[in-house]
């Protein structure tokens, strides 16, 4: 068995949500942990596991990232992790996977698929073996309880309920 773990230097974890439906909002998460377990070259079958810190939220407004913080969104205090544990890793091209697992927000859990391109293997100038990952998917926040919304004066609303997943990782073997 392989064990090939995150390496936060060199990766980052973003998500995109609509902001009065017209424009988008960029946030990430700076403090993240993950691992893949395989037997095999092509990294299939695979057992993935990801945490994210929700108190490390940075969407470059401080006022914005404390209310994503509370109970009107991420609920901190109270669930400090993001998680996600794979139920399965299809290859399905060349280079490209169906990523599926359970995700859990806010103490909710909900089965969730992403698309996943694998940008190769290559060796570190210190010796140490790498793969690249990009992950793409998509989520509705008010299935995870992230519900808070407002409406304006012409009657849309303020946050959309779709979120953007967009994950780069590169994974060091160990």
């Amino acid at each position: 068995m392989k064990t090939w773990t995150i390496d936060p230097a060199h990766s980052e974890v973003q998500f995109k949500v609509k902001h009065l439906v017209i424009s988008t909002v960029t946030g990430s998460f700076g403090r993240f942990s993950g691992q893949l377990e395989t037997a095999s070259d092509d990294f299939t079958p695979a057992k993935i596991s990801f945490e994210a810190e929700v108190d490390s939220i940075n969407t470059n407004n401080a006022d914005r990232d404390n209310h994503l913080k509370s109970a009107d969104f991420f609920d901190a205090a109270n669930h400090p992790k993001i998680s996600f544990v794979s139920e399965s890793f299809e290859k399905t091209g060349k280079s490209t996977y169906k990523l599926t697992g359970n995700l859990t927000m806010r103490g909710t859990t909900k089965k969730i698929t992403l698309d996943v391109e694998h940008g190769g293997v290559m060796t570190d100038p210190y010796g140490n073996t790498k793969a690249g990952f990009e992950l793409q998917g998509k989520v509705s926040r008010k299935e995870f309880g992230l519900s808070w919304n407002a409406v304006t004066e012409a009657g849309g609303v303020v946050v959309a309920d779709e979120v953007k997943l967009l994950l780069n990782v590169q994974l060091a073997k160990n």
